[in-house]
């Protein structure tokens, strides 16, 4: 089977999977808008399939700013011959979410990223998320942390390691390295990766004042974390308003 697939080439009924590349290619668009991106390197993914194991993916070295619903490559992580074809995707991004989505099916959006200030988090000693303010509440005890980095995800070890790892959180602060964030949908990935980068960028400036940090009590923390868990309709809503602020700029991202 080919690695890529156009959408043109497809059913009209496969409405879900063009709706699907839509809402990635725009994640791409507002990570790019948002300083998230680290060159062409980095990559999203998205389960097109129940068992998760065939998903969408931005295609090699292609910068955020640019990708294209229609331009996202469709893999299966049991093809054996992605790597060997001309039009293959960057080897960290298979070895990664390849063995991610084999693995781990509830997580049907992957998001890798090197965000600047949830990666100066990543690269503490202690890069634990504290409960200093609403916010960084949000990831209290719900985040997995990899401290033992060994160079680039380029094997399927490294890539069923991290997935150990994860198990069923949804956030991964990756030691030396960047961030992980798993998610049921787009939307909810996006709205997850938006106020980590907050949530570190609050915690690295209060840091910076020199004081004590007034982190908060461990049951005020699981409280305001069960709060944010419960009000699910605000992180769809504010995907779709960042939508909508791109249809408004620059609506290529859904061709």
């Amino acid at each position: 089977m080919s690695n890529v697939t156009s959408f043109k080439s497809q059913k009209t009924s496969d409405a879900d999977e063009w709706q699907y590349r839509v809402d990635l290619a725009a994640a791409f668009r507002l990570a790019a808008n948002n300083d998230w991106h680290e060159g062409v390197a980095n990559h999203f993914s998205l389960a097109v399939s129940k068992d998760g194991k065939k998903f969408l993916m931005n295609p090699r070295w292609r910068h955020f700013s640019k990708i294209k619903a229609s331009e996202l490559l469709l893999l299966d992580s049991d093809d054996h011959d992605t790597m060997k074809r001309p039009n293959a995707p960057d080897l960290t991004a298979w070895s990664l979410h390849g063995r991610l989505h084999a693995a781990l099916p509830q997580a049907r959006c992957i998001i890798h990223l090197h965000p600047p200030y949830a990666t100066a988090i990543a690269s503490l000693a202690d890069p634990e998320i504290k409960p200093i303010d609403q916010n960084t509440a949000r990831f209290f005890n719900r985040v997995a942390v990899d401290m033992g980095y060994g160079g680039m995800a380029n094997s399927d070890e490294e890539g069923d390691r991290l997935a150990r790892l994860m198990g069923n959180k949804s956030i991964m602060m990756m030691g030396n390295h960047g961030v992980l964030i798993c998610a049921e949908t787009v939307a909810e990935a996006f709205d997850l990766t938006y106020y980590l980068e907050r949530s570190c960028r609050n915690l690295v400036l209060a840091y910076q004042t020199g004081q004590q940090l007034h982190v908060m009590a461990p049951d005020v923390a699981e409280k305001t974390a069960q709060e944010w868990e419960a009000d699910r309709e605000q992180f769809l809503s504010h995907f779709e308003e960042m939508k909508s602020l791109l249809d408004g700029t620059d609506p290529s991202y859904k061709n």
